[in-house]
């Protein structure tokens, strides 16, 4: 059984909060079809997340799985987190995965941010987050033009949709479609 599509989304307006700087993307735009013909196909993600796991995306196969590319210094990225955690609580018995990519410069900044989620954020909400500065770390996806940057990939590995900015609704109801 599917739950309805409403339930993550309302779970994360109750739950969303965070100021806006003007500095980021703040509205969602589909990426363009040039872009989306650039990363067409199977996209490669590796590395080792925060947690010390290794992870490779092709594990993942037979899920959907959002990937976010975001950094700690985008008031838009953290603002988003939320609303991803409430959409990994409320889709936990379905084949979905969340997996986050910090852009950080540094990633003591990632660790101090993470270091205050886990205090504050139950584990069943949490997921999986890797360091782009990371040895190890490597990714088929194109070059960020601004953060934040989603991608929905497909049970099968294929990218099913590309997002600049904002992640917007109609992506939670791609998410629910593919499920």
């Amino acid at each position: 059984m599917r739950l309805p599509r409403t339930l993550p989304l309302l779970a994360a307006l109750v739950l969303t909060t965070g100021q806006l700087d003007g500095a980021h993307a703040q509205t969602a735009t589909v990426a363009p079809p040039a872009a989306a013909a650039a990363t067409a196909g199977i996209p490669d993600l590796r590395g080792t997340a925060i947690d010390n796991k290794p992870f490779d995306l092709a594990k993942l196969r037979g899920k959907v799985v959002l990937v976010f590319f975001w950094s700690t210094d985008c008031a838009v990225c953290r603002d988003k987190m939320p609303e991803l955690r409430a959409n990994v609580q409320g889709w936990r018995s379905q084949p979905f995965e969340v997996v986050t990519v910090s852009e950080d410069r540094k990633r003591q900044d990632l660790l101090d941010y993470e270091r205050l989620v886990n205090g504050t954020v139950p584990a069943n909400q949490r997921f999986i987050t890797l360091w782009a500065g990371e040895t190890g770390y490597m990714d088929s996806f194109t070059k960020r033009p601004r953060l934040p940057e989603t991608f929905i990939i497909d049970k099968k590995g294929q990218i099913a949709a590309h997002y600049l900015g904002r992640i917007p609704a109609e992506a939670w109801d791609k998410i629910a479609d593919l499920l």
